[in-house]
């Protein structure tokens, strides 16, 4: 036996070396269909049925039309004494042996192949009609009597080297495919092809570990932890493989394995570098996640509050983070930066202020450094043929101009911004959430804002909402009004509980990175003429608590009434009941959605449920669904790719047709949908585990059509048995399919429970172990009453923010905008109490001192302006909308100077107007408090100073 130790390479060489060979008797070729209609000599329809019958006996021959083997069943030898014992019935996919002894013979075969042969009986007669096995084959299942009208698997190994024959008994039978795997075996191969396999040390899989991973020839995967074993022996010839363990005895698979891979355990984020030493802030972790990092640390005993810097990606030197993302846990201080630039060199400095004057002290300040920092998967609809969903550009920093609000228990209610609301740019103060999202509805403002959510935040706390049914309500003037909204959560705990969201008329909208819980009804629902929304990195629990199919609440997240360009991805469904709805029944598609890097733990069903829509279904883990997983209705397109199926017992429905036309009952009696699957893992260990395709379907058709390539299209013949529709193919349409790289099917459970999967930073603050699946619908779907406590239950352990709970947000964007001008689109930014001199100025499209909230539009086309020996060419144009805010804390002289040209033109300060002199200068003595200015003629402001 030749060892190969862990070589993936050369497994996959001696593994994969040999194809199975099939014949699918669901699909008959146009030539095939033809040749036979043109042949009436071997071959006569019944059009009743469309279906042909061969017109004469046949002797261990082929099936020939006119001078040509039809392509179907190329290679086979049949034996039959009349004349329409073979029937090819195109339109229920299968090929007939109608009769009693008809032989079926398959020449030239090698000792040790496998035969599989999917068959099921002609009717119910309650005669114990089968296939039996005749010839050279050592039966391992089936091939044997049974009276059931259902779907069988007879499977043998071929004996010795020569032709096998299997034969009809009592009874016609029907076969939908015969499958050959090549094992390797022949000359010097399994001298014991009866032989099981010894299993004794497979493990479950476990994304907390290395594994290798067997499939097995019927499907089946067995996983074994690489740190468990010893070797991996494989004999090249035999193709017989003994999985070594570091002790005891080795398990051995005699010429069953398929294919061999390696899964590699969740990722857990690579910690920052960092010394304690005795007098520093004792820093206890630090690491960076999706485009924003933090910084832990156990509370200094002469602190009264801290400061936290961060310097790398477009931070070139340490600079101060807003207050709102200093907070206290008690036991715990942590710090969160977000719209960070992907890159591996960020750095935090904690600084603690000490005494009662909160003086900052650098000799106890501590630092981390090389945090590494990635971006978000931004692959999907919602940014197809668009960028910058949101409040942020596609690198991950905020827009130029943008708007930071931070949204706590205490400032749901306070926080304000002027919104654009008129035609002549006249501006409206607004305060509370829900009131400036409201004033965007005027549809005169897209100024991006994002709105950061800090620990818990309850109905109660937002005060007004506009929408009685789901809470907070987004709302557009006009359909598909574009709005740059990002709602975000902050660190690992940030929750909303006890309301969602509605989202109407709506583009450019981002929800990411924060818990709903125990929402009024719908989670996050995309009600009505929405595109380009992005909804990712989410932590969905139960609704409000009702009865019937509402004991955990309605939906999730739910897409319809005509929304579109939508990404669903790595967001977490913590057993909720209807996940996902995709489309109303009044639309008419094909509305695009991408589905991607979700985790449905223990959830029920519609993951997602799909009407008329046309939905890209990839890479996300079924984990123990209850009840199904991707279902499609009413001509919606769904494709299903290299998703990882585990302990769902209905994996792929499609309304009245296959699995969903049996039994008690359907998961809808509206028409089907089409969908197409490839590259899935699909568990079928499950107790009452249902899955059929075109290639083994049921005598009530198919769930999914199940290609053998990506690229492969559906046949615009398959049709659904409800309706009529076909698949669209739009995944194989450049025009209409986005660039994307899907992972492997294995490789799915570790990538979405990693560090970088999904659901919140760090999978958040909730925990909780479900109960595995047995595949019983009552008691699988069963509202979790333990669960439903916790939640009713759940407080935030966020004591407080260090510093100003109210302060304005001194981010800033590093996009930009504008024409040939140089002009460039800024936002309100910055904004703290000043107490000593202080300058600032606008180059580089941004104030250089944050302790300005400013609003308005930079420019470096309209002349410059000299002050103390330095020239500045880059300007705040005076308009409208500018606004320039700052607060003093004792009386200051403020000196504002514009371009040289622009002598004699006024400009305003606190509402009275002041003339530039000759220098185009304006000096104005203010007294302490808050003062702004705003435009009084057109002009442009290259410097503002303050000096006491």
């Amino acid at each position: 036996m030749k060892k190969i130790l862990f070589s993936l390479i050369a497994l996959m060489c001696a593994i994969g070396a040999n194809a199975d060979t099939v014949w699918d008797f669901g699909y008959v070729n146009d030539a095939d269909y033809a040749a036979m209609g043109n042949d009436p000599t071997n071959w006569t329809k019944d059009s009743s049925v469309d279906r042909y019958g061969n017109a004469k006996a046949l002797d261990n021959a082929r099936l020939m039309a006119g001078d040509s083997e039809l392509d179907f069943a190329k290679g086979i030898l049949f034996t039959v004494s009349k004349a329409d014992g073979i029937r090819i019935d195109r339109a229920n996919k299968r090929l007939g042996l109608n009769g009693s002894g008809i032989i079926v013979t398959i020449p030239n075969l090698k000792k040790g192949q496998q035969i599989k042969v999917v068959s099921r009986i002609g009717n119910k007669t309650g005669t114990n009609r089968y296939l039996e096995a005749t010839t050279n084959l050592t039966v391992k299942s089936g091939f044997a009597p049974h009276d059931k009208d259902e779907q069988i698997t007879n499977e043998a190994t071929v004996s010795e080297d020569g032709n096998i024959s299997f034969t009809t008994k009592e009874g016609g039978v029907n076969l939908f495919s015969i499958t050959i795997t090549d094992a390797g075996a022949g000359e010097g191969g399994n001298t014991d092809p009866s032989t099981n396999d010894v299993i004794n040390n497979a493990v479950p899989v476990n994304t907390n570990k290395n594994q290798a991973v067997l499939t097995l020839a019927n499907g089946d995967k067995k996983y074994y932890d690489t740190e468990s074993l010893s070797s991996i022996d494989i004999d090249n010839e035999t193709n017989q493989i003994n999985m070594v363990p570091a002790s005891g005895d080795a398990d051995i698979y005699y010429g069953t394995v398929a294919g061999l891979s390696f899964s590699k355990k969740a990722e857990s984020g690579s910690e920052g570098d960092y010394d304690n030493v005795e007098g520093k802030i004792n820093i206890t972790e630090a690491k960076g996640w999706m485009e924003s990092a933090y910084v832990k640390w156990t509370p200094f005993s002469e602190a009264s509050s801290y400061i936290v810097y961060i310097k790398g990606g477009q931070y070139n030197e340490w600079t101060k983070l807003d207050d709102q993302l200093v907070r206290d846990y008690g036991t715990y201080g942590r710090a969160d930066a977000v719209g960070l630039l992907a890159g591996s060199d960020y750095a935090f400095k904690v600084v603690p202020l000490l005494g009662s004057a909160g003086t900052p002290s650098e000799n106890n300040a501590n630092e981390a450094s090389g945090i590494s920092v990635r971006n978000y998967d931004r692959t999907g609809y919602a940014h197809f043929n668009y960028s910058g969903v949101g409040a942020y550009d596609d690198n991950g920093q905020l827009k130029s101009g943008a708007k930071v609000l931070y949204v706590t228990k205490n400032t749901a209610n306070t926080i304000s911004t002027s919104v654009t609301t008129d035609s002549k740019g006249g501006k409206t103060a607004c305060t509370g959430i829900q009131a400036i999202i409201d004033a965007y509805q005027k549809g005169y403002d897209t100024t991006p804002i994002a709105f950061r959510f800090v620990g818990l935040l309850t109905l109660s706390d937002i005060g007004s909402y506009s929408s009685s049914e789901e809470g907070l309500q987004i709302k557009g003037r006009n359909a598909d009004s574009e709005l740059n909204f990002t709602f975000e959560g902050i660190g690992d705990d940030a929750t909303i509980k006890g309301f969602g969201f509605l989202v109407r008329n709506a583009k450019s909208v981002e929800f990411r990175n924060f818990a709903i819980m125990r929402c009024m009804d719908d989670g996050i629902s995309l009600d009505t003429d929405n595109s380009n929304i992005w909804i990712h990195n989410m932590d969905m629990f139960y609704g409000k608590h009702g009865s019937g199919d509402h004991v955990k609440g309605d939906g999730a997240i739910d897409v319809k009434s005509d929304s579109k360009y939508v990404t669903v991805s790595y967001c977490r469904h913590w057993d909720t009941g209807k996940s996902n709805m995709f489309g109303m029944k009044g639309e008419s598609g094909p509305n695009y959605i991408s589905y991607h890097h979700n985790w449905f733990d223990h959830s029920d069903s519609r993951h997602p449920r799909v009407r008329t829509m046309t939905v890209h279904v990839y890479n996300n883990f079924f984990d123990n669904v209850a009840k199904y997983g991707v279902g499609a209705t009413t001509g919606a397109s769904v494709f299903v790719e290299n998703n990882y199926f585990l302990k769902t017992k209905k994996p792929i429905l499609s309304s009245q047709q296959g699995t969903d036309a049996q039994g008690d009952g359907t998961f809808s009696g509206e028409n089907g949908g089409m969908i197409k699957a490839y590259g899935n893992y699909i568990d079928r260990s499950i107790a009452n585990f249902k899955y059929y395709t075109q290639k083994n379907p049921a005598s009530t058709g198919y769930d999914a059509y199940e290609t053998d390539s990506r690229d492969e299209q559906v046949p615009s013949t398959e049709v659904t048995k409800a309706g009529g529709t076909s698949y669209n193919n739009f995944d194989t349409n450049p025009s209409l399919i986005y660039a994307y790289t899907p992972d492997a099917a294995d490789e799915v459970p570790a990538i979405v429970t990693g560090f970088y999967g999904a659901g919140r930073l760090n999978h958040g603050d909730f925990t909780y172990t479900f109960n595995d699946n047995v595949g019983n619908d009552n008691s699988d779907s069963a509202y979790d009453s333990i669960l439903g406590s916790l939640l009713d239950n759940y407080t935030s352990s966020l004591i407080g923010i260090f510093g100003d709970e109210n302060s304005s947000s001194g981010e800033q964007g590093g996009g930009s905008e504008g024409g040939n001008t140089g002009d460039n689109t800024g936002g309100e930014t910055g904004g703290t109490t000043i107490s000593t001199a202080v300058e600032c100025n606008f180059a580089g499209n941004a104030p250089s001192s944050s302790l300005f909230s400013i609003n308005g539009n930079y420019s470096t086309s309209k002349g410059t302006a000299t002050v103390n020996g330095t020239t500045y060419s880059t300007c705040l144009k005076m308009e409208s909308s500018t606004s320039i805010k700052f607060t003093i804390e004792k009386a200051m002289k403020l000196t504002l100077v514009f371009a040289s040209t622009e002598t004699g033109k006024r400009v305003k300060v606190d509402g009275t107007n002041y003339t530039t002199d000759g220098n185009a200068v304006v000096t104005v003595d203010l007294a302490a408090g808050t003062h702004e200015i705003t435009k009084g003629d057109s002009i442009n402001l290259f410097f503002i100073g303050l000096s006491e």
